[in-house]
């Protein structure tokens, strides 16, 4: 399951996966977060938290997962993992080139830094 909450105030979206993710987790992310983006623009950042990547449950939940981030990646301005899984750095390195927005990678606790961050509230102090 990925739960999705948004911070409308903020413009920012915390995807926090519980277990291996599905297809249809990716269809109610979009659901939740693309009415947001056509009613207000670029999302500030979205936030990816998690303890430990959970994987995918199935070839069709790694394709979906990758037609969101095609359709996403220029609707956002920074994304944040917030994890202690180490791979990370690694889908950053290999990912930053084909992905629009911001990558930072936070550590599991630094949740509250990774939004503000997110959310470009250094821009505004």
């Amino acid at each position: 399951m990925l739960e999705v909450r948004l911070d409308r105030k903020n413009r920012l979206a915390l995807l926090q996966p519980h277990d291996a993710l599905s297809k249809e987790d990716f269809d109610n992310a979009v659901r939740i977060i693309d009415p947001f983006i056509e009613e207000n623009g670029k999302l500030n950042g979205i936030i990816i938290y998690t303890e430990s990547f959970p994987g995918w449950e199935d070839f069709a939940a790694l394709s979906r997962h990758f037609t969101f981030i095609r359709n996403h990646h220029r609707k956002i301005r920074r994304l944040a993992f917030v994890t202690d899984t180490g791979i990370i750095d690694y889908t950053k390195a290999i990912a930053a080139p084909f992905i629009e927005a911001e990558i930072k990678v936070f550590p599991y606790t630094e949740l509250d830094e990774a939004k503000r961050w997110a959310a470009g509230a250094e821009e505004n102090a």
